[in-house]
């Protein structure tokens, strides 16, 4: 059998422990999508590219952390894994314990998660429970769980997620052949942050290459980096970064500053219109993954300019199938013709 995940293509740069048993469905190797119209509209001048993680095997980049999670966990022994997730983690965790044979329980807060998350999670077979709180709520319960009984906590605390989510990094330098000047990308938790800038900061320790600088982008009404404080009761409908306490926030706030760089916070209406602009280039990502791209642009409109010749690299984190209602709810019904040949010609040149 051919595997050709994450850890058999950087294994020797991941720190796994020797008990480790790989479980993997050849996740990586994502798509680093050139955009130029969208660069020119945005002042020209630089490359960009579009790192789409949702063509992973469960439809985000958490796949990358969640198979090394999982293939430690599996090694150690356990039988077991938990989570707490808005959504993207409980599909991966509960795939990829299903391919190893584990049982996986996730928990979600009620009612803030996308339908296509909670489908997937379902489908693979995890036990699903909701708590009537924030995901912070549900994250402090798992961790509680995971201290006490023989199941192994596989959020973004556990430090071999990190290791998975860090080949991010090195991929972008593999097809570039060096590291970008920019970096986008959502920040919710904050591991993925994190996992980038060591994989960035590995490479340049083995290859020389220069560093990229970092931008972190937040959701406004949930974004306690920015603020300065946690968020209690974060809103908005990025839910895939609707975190008040991010678990990674320390550490993703050191990235931001050893990379020169900086996070800030986009409105929802920001994130939304530049997931509709993704998709006039075929990308369709879902809401908290156009983030990074909002935050550039926003950067951009308040007088940033990206030097001549930089390559920027925006990354996104997860499919636009993971939260279709957010395309579908307010879509007017497609226009009905009779069959006629000469009645859909009206229509279709009508519209063009």
């Amino acid at each position: 059998m051919i595997e050709n995940g994450i850890m058999a293509r950087y294994g020797a740069l991941l720190d796994l422990p020797a008990h480790t048993i790989p479980i993997t469905l050849n996740e990586g190797n994502t798509p680093l999508i050139p955009a130029p119209r969208l660069a020119d509209e945005l002042g020209g001048g630089f490359e960009l590219y579009i790192k789409f993680e949702g063509m992973n095997p469960t439809g985000s980049f958490k796949d990358r952390g969640m198979t090394t999670a999982i293939s430690e966990a599996l090694g150690a022994g356990a039988k077991a894994v938990i989570c707490a997730s808005t959504g993207n983690t409980a599909a991966s965790a509960a795939a990829y314990a299903a391919r190893a044979g584990q049982k996986a329980i996730v928990l979600i807060p009620r009612g803030k998660v996308a339908a296509g998350k909670l489908a997937g999670a379902v489908a693979y077979g995890a036990q699903v429970v909701q708590i009537d709180g924030s995901f912070d709520d549900a994250l402090n319960m798992v961790v509680a769980i995971s201290q006490r009984q023989p199941i192994a906590l596989v959020n973004s605390l556990n430090p071999y997620r990190l290791e998975g989510q860090k080949t991010g990094a090195f991929e972008i330098c593999d097809v570039l052949g060096s590291a970008p000047e920019l970096l986008c990308l959502p920040v919710g938790n904050a591991g993925n942050i994190t996992a980038y800038w060591m994989g960035f900061k590995q490479y340049e320790a083995i290859k020389s290459y220069c560093l990229p600088r970092i931008l972190g982008v937040q959701a406004a009404g949930s974004a306690p980096l920015v603020l300065g404080h946690p968020v209690d009761r974060p809103v908005t409908v990025a839910t895939a970064i609707r975190i008040g306490r991010p678990v990674r926030g320390e550490q993703a706030l050191q990235a931001a500053e050893e990379s020169s760089g900086k996070i800030i916070a986009v409105s929802d209406d920001e994130i939304l219109a530049m997931q509709k602009r993704l998709a006039k280039e075929g990308i369709w990502v879902e809401p908290a993954s156009a983030a990074g791209m909002a935050g550039l642009a926003a950067e951009i409109r308040a007088g940033y300019r990206v030097p001549a010749g930089q390559r920027v690299v925006a990354v996104c984190t997860g499919h636009g199938l993971k939260d279709p209602d957010i395309v579908v709810k307010d879509l007017p019904p497609a226009k009905a013709v009779p069959p006629m040949a000469e009645l859909l010609e009206e229509v279709i040149m009508a519209g063009l």
